[in-house]
């Protein structure tokens, strides 16, 4: 009888070391599972970081071209406005002369 409470003894002291020996592989699975997942979610952060400055340096290349088109659009009217014709031109002319000579 004492074999078998010995033997029972030794069983339950062999299953409590499997338990915690389970319990042990369980927390390092964890454990690598949370420094896996920490590590894709870095690595997706940066990846979307890096997306959004190509992004963003394309929106601001799109942006340099919209302005300088605008900016020569612009201009080109503005000359279009300034520029005088011949007959413009030449009472112009006729109107400083006369204004200088006092005849005006």
């Amino acid at each position: 009888m004492r074999d078998v409470i010995q033997k029972m003894l030794e069983a339950e002291a062999e299953a409590k070391r499997i338990v915690a020996a389970a319990e042990a592989e369980a927390e390092r699975v964890r454990a690598d599972a949370r420094r896996e997942a920490q590590r894709l979610a870095e690595q997706s952060q940066a990846e979307a970081r890096a997306e959004a400055e190509k992004i963003l340096e394309a929106a601001e290349q799109e942006a340099g071209r919209e302005r300088d088109d605008r900016v020569r659009s612009a201009a080109a009217g503005i000359e279009a406005d300034v520029q005088m014709d011949e007959a413009f031109r030449r009472q112009a002319v006729e109107a400083v002369v006369r204004a200088v000579c006092g005849q005006g």
